[in-house]
This record gives C-alpha cells, structure tokens and sequence, in this order.
C-alpha cells in the first residue's frame, strides 16, 4: 500500500456477519459501515469473527470498507 491508502485506513470491530462475506463494522463515533474480505485474506482463508478488531480501508466515495487485517 502506498502512503495515500494508510490515511483512509480506520479500526472497527465487527458488529454482525451478513451472507457473501460481508461484514457490519462499527468504526467509533457511532458509525457502522458494510464492509467486505480483501482478496489476500479470502485467498489465505483468514476467518473473521463477531467481535473481532480488524482494520478497514474506507472508500473514497464513502459507500463500503474493504477488510485488510484482523487485530
């Protein structure tokens, strides 16, 4: 990742696992975003629980979060 990417980078817990992989963050200040597995951690089969601390990459238009590690 370069340097612009590190800035939209956020921590959240995860909150709720909806189907597709797709997961309910709450990333503090009372927001809760939809955010879905990176491709390197559906490809290692990382699992990510409810509860567990992950870091999100924010979308620049603001829609969803990408899941890029579990804390």
């Amino acid at each position: 990742m370069n340097q612009t990417d590190d800035k939209n980078i956020v921590s959240g817990i995860i909150t709720e696992a909806l189907p597709n992989t797709l997961f309910r963050v709450d990333i503090g200040d009372g927001k809760i975003i939809i955010a879905y597995l990176s491709g390197k951690m559906r490809m290692h089969r990382i699992k990510v629980l409810v509860g567990d601390k992950v870091e999100v990459l924010l979308d620049p238009y603001g829609g969803k979060g990408r899941i890029v590690k579990r804390s």
